[in-house]
């Protein structure tokens, strides 16, 4: 993902948790911010250390990525924060994909086309 896709210092982080939205399913909290400046989205994970060692979260947060450049043209030009909760440890792709597509479509941040 390129650097003006991604969301890497801690006060852009800040501005998205303090004047974000967050919605939530078991798998993922997602927190949104719409930012007119830039007509893309923006993203940041974050992986705790809970979920396991650097390999695994690692691989969660390629399969994060993997699943917003995929959907990029059918989600809306935000901000995006995605936190993994622990059941995701154990998911593969396939799974992260459809919990990810239904906390989007519960915030409202997927277009209709699917």
């Amino acid at each position: 993902m390129k650097k003006k896709y991604r969301i890497k210092r801690d006060y852009d982080f800040t501005m998205v948790f303090k004047r974000g939205k967050s919605f939530a399913n078991r798998q993922f909290v997602v927190y949104f911010k719409d930012n007119p400046d830039t007509g893309h989205l923006r993203l940041g994970i974050s992986v705790s250390k809970k979920l396991g060692n650097a390999v695994k979260r690692n691989k969660i947060k390629r399969r994060i990525r993997a699943f917003f450049q995929k959907y990029q043209d059918e989600l809306k030009p935000r901000e995006y924060i995605v936190i993994a909760r622990h059941p995701v440890s154990d998911m593969d792709y396939h799974e992260i994909e459809k919990s990810l597509i239904h906390v989007l479509k519960i915030a409202k941040c997927m277009n209709n086309r699917r």
